[in-house]
């Protein structure tokens, strides 16, 4: 099974805790993994454990995704949306093996497939922010130069011929 593909049964694997008491998940993760009839115990095993992983880093991630979204809380988000977003910030944050730009494409398509028209957007926002280390959206770090060096860049001809002409004042200097 490829990894797209197991990322998708974890997607929906998070889904169904969102709407199953913490007592009858464990039925249901039986349920799900039964209905899956190309799937190696090794490659059930795994899903179950990056889906457990993820379940112990919950806190911290909807943690980092209250401090990321600006208005949106992950109270109020959509949980195809927040599902989505959850399984992408564990892969950023605490899979080594998955990189970021990996992560945040696969949660774009995750969210395009099962979300709503604006979905896709919404969580590229999101992990975008949250890659780049910048809360606030809509605004870009960049150094600014200041006036008097932009002063120095900006010479004319007739200038860059005298600085550089023997005997000059500007050339003994």
């Amino acid at each position: 099974m490829r990894r797209h593909e197991q990322r998708e049964h974890i997607f929906k694997l998070l889904f169904m805790t969102q709407f199953n008491e913490e007592g009858e998940m464990p039925e249901q993760l039986s349920l799900y993994f039964d209905t899956l009839e190309e799937m190696t115990e090794d490659e059930q095993s795994d899903m179950k454990q990056k889906y457990d992983h993820i379940l112990e880093k919950l806190p911290e991630i909807d943690q980092e995704l209250n401090e990321y979204s600006q208005g949106w809380k992950t109270s109020r988000m959509n949980r195809v949306d927040l599902t989505a977003l959850r399984l992408a910030v564990y892969e950023m944050k605490f899979d080594d093996d998955i990189p970021v730009g990996v992560a945040i494409n696969e949660a774009v398509e995750i969210a395009k497939l099962f979300g709503g028209e604006d979905s896709g957007s919404f969580v590229n926002g999101i992990l975008g922010r949250i890659a780049s280390g910048n809360k606030t959206p809509g605004t870009v770090k960049r150094p600014q130069r200041p006036t008097h060096q932009a002063k120095h860049i900006i010479l004319s001809k007739k200038d860059q011929k005298k600085k550089e002409a023997p005997g000059s004042e500007e050339s003994k200097n």
